[in-house]
């Protein structure tokens, strides 16, 4: 039988499948004790240890501190609003970095994926996975690499489980296409306090009620704490991306280097940016990076690398030790492991929670920055690209 003759019924049974498994498609929200579908737990009885969210997948675009505008894939929150309405109002608001996820020890997580396509690029059925970066799943469907667990198509959602048991500073991407999804800006910050959060213990003369860990002796207690998250893009690949080319996996090179989303100067900028610069409809980077401190306290940085590349990021004139890494705190069977340094290097996928003590450091403006001095710039712009200030006041 001729080969073209016995595969067109087949593909015809599938393409008619798989329009059945679309019109299947629906957003649909697991959160206990939520009577609407909006992931707020408000009927009686409602456990305050478990958290619901509710995230959508998409596209949108972002803006470069040159200016630059760039198409993006990103995620939003929109926890709070009920599901029919998210398809219209969830559409072209990717986010980077997405939302900052936080937890505490011994709470649950139902979060609900929805994939609402993407706007520019209809010709894209992108499925979408959340996955946390790190995280000792206890199912493998929970897991969001697709190879292992599913993925969620255009029009439908996905609750994920987590019972969180381990403390730490994590991150989440999804993980279907990874090159080209995380490339494209499904990145974001995540971290988990904490149960001794809340108690008081006194470290070197000083009183502290919030911690990196459960230390037992207060060592990494806080003031206060900052996530920050390295990102870099390559400009032509975004560009291709929007205008239908052939994406260049092989020549890959990054040309912004950015902390939570943006480049120096924008990282000082408290405010929302749009996705454009004169475009705040749909705000897309919502994570500044400017430290600010009273002399004294001791400020903790959560740091994570969801880039393809090492990077280092240094500190002169401020302490840093180091007291975590990769969601463990740095302690053996001799005791701790912390170390004092300028300066730390993470690869892709790497955390650690660093402390600054600004006890007698002058106030004034300092400045964290990389080494990998390319990425001291916006594309061709000097100064700019993975540098942020810290205010001790």
């Amino acid at each position: 039988m001729n080969r073209k003759k016995l595969l067109l019924p087949i593909l015809i049974g599938l393409f008619l499948f798989a329009g059945a498994l679309s019109s299947w498609a629906q957003i649909f929200v697991q959160c206990p004790n939520d009577s609407n579908g909006d992931a707020i737990p408000d009927l009686p009885g409602a456990d305050p240890n478990i958290k619901c969210l509710h995230i959508t997948a998409g596209d949108g675009f972002v803006n470069m501190a040159d200016g630059k505008t760039l198409y993006a894939f990103g995620f939003s929150d929109v926890t709070g609003h009920t599901p029919d309405m998210i398809m219209d109002m969830a559409m072209l608001t990717a986010e980077l970095p997405a939302p900052t996820i936080t937890m505490k020890e011994g709470e649950q997580l139902y979060l609900t994926l929805t994939n609402v396509g993407m706007v520019m690029r209809p010709d894209l059925f992108d499925p979408h996975t959340i996955h946390w970066h790190g995280f000792p799943n206890a199912s493998t469907i929970f897991d969001g690499e697709p190879m292992a667990s599913i993925s969620i198509n255009m029009g439908a959602s996905l609750t994920y489980y987590y019972n969180v048991t381990e403390p730490g500073t994590y991150m989440y991407h999804c993980h279907v296409e990874a090159t080209e999804h995380m490339q494209m800006g499904m990145l974001g910050n995540l971290y988990v306090t904490p149960k001794q959060d809340g108690t008081t213990k006194t470290y070197n003369g000083r009183t502290y009620t919030k911690f990196a860990y459960n230390d037992g002796d207060g060592s990494t207690g806080y003031d206060i704490a900052y996530p920050i998250q390295i990102h870099a893009f390559d400009p032509d690949f975004h560009g291709a991306s929007i205008n239908v080319q052939p994406l260049n996996f092989a020549g890959l090179f990054d040309r912004y280097g950015m902390l939570n989303g943006r480049g120096y100067p924008d990282t000082i900028n408290p405010n929302w940016l749009g996705q454009s610069p004169d475009n705040m409809d749909y705000p897309s980077q919502k994570v500044h990076s400017l430290i600010t401190a009273t002399q004294g306290q001791r400020i903790l940085l959560r740091i994570s690398n969801l880039s393809f590349d090492y990077y280092t990021l240094s500190v002169l004139g401020i302490p840093m030790k180091v007291v975590g890494k990769d969601a463990k705190i740095l302690r053996g069977p001799s005791g701790s492991l912390y170390y004092d340094t300028s300066s730390i290097e993470l690869g892709g996928g790497e955390t650690a929670e660093v402390i600054l003590d600004t006890t007698g450091v002058s106030p004034g403006t300092y400045f964290l920055y990389t080494t990998n001095l390319n990425y001291l710039s916006n594309d061709t712009q000097d100064r700019g690209g993975m540098m942020t200030e810290i205010v001790i006041n």
